[in-house]
């Protein structure tokens, strides 16, 4: 039986992004809340966030995925630690995780540029949640089976890459991170998915159908 040792260290480096982008997006006031997109009370809001696709179900909690001690559904633990003082705040996403602007963010006018860099991350965020799912769901229990590579540094500096943004006011800078961990995200699914189709078996194809899917939300930009 092959080791998940290097998918697990993988996801865990993915899920520290994960929730970095999620606090970022709530600093911005684009996360869950009035002023979030989709939202009806949000009085300027125009919906700009990708449809959520039908895809693999996400894992329940299980022995493999107890290794990484819970799931996406984190997300939100970084919120209970929010003092009473938008000033004082300082917003972990995870050990190593980025430590955010300890001021609140100027959602500013719904501008053009404004609305593509939100609709930007939303997709990013979007879309390593769908791949840490695939990875817990299929890829986890497929390496317990049958070894197949991890490049455990794509994911590494994808981690790296969304806690430099997290700490960016927005500007070109902002906007050069955040093209930089889209292209990083999209090269993670490309490198499993050609793991995957090396197996000599047909065990990888829903896995790698659920990977080309994440691609398809993931266009040039």
């Amino acid at each position: 039986m092959a080791s998940p040792a290097p998918l697990v260290a993988s996801i865990s480096h993915q899920m520290v992004a994960l929730q970095t982008l999620q606090l970022l997006q709530q600093e911005w006031g684009w996360g869950d809340g009035p002023g979030a997109p989709g939202n009806p009370r949000d009085p300027d809001h125009v919906s700009t966030a990708p449809a959520r696709r039908s895809g693999p179900p996400r894992a329940r909690p299980g022995p493999w995925r107890e290794e990484l001690g819970g799931g996406v559904g984190t997300r939100n633990r970084g919120t209970a630690a929010r003092t009473s003082s938008p000033e004082e705040e300082v917003v972990r996403g995870a050990e190593g995780g980025a430590e955010l602007l300890p001021f609140p963010r100027d959602p500013g006018p719904c501008t053009l540029a404004r609305m593509a860099m939100r609709s930007a991350l939303a997709r990013v965020v979007d879309s390593t949640s769908e791949l840490v799912s695939v990875e817990q769901t299929l890829l986890g229990p497929l390496q317990q089976e049958r070894s197949f590579p991890i490049h455990l540094k794509d994911s590494v500096e994808f981690r790296n890459i969304c806690s430099h943004l997290a700490l960016q006011i927005e500007g070109q800078q902002f906007d050069r991170d955040l093209n930089a961990a889209h292209q990083c995200l999209k090269t993670i699914v490309k490198k499993l998915i050609q793991s995957l189709t090396n197996l000599p078996s047909d065990a990888h194809v829903v896995a790698c159908a659920s990977l080309r899917q994440i691609l398809q939300n993931l266009p040039d930009i």
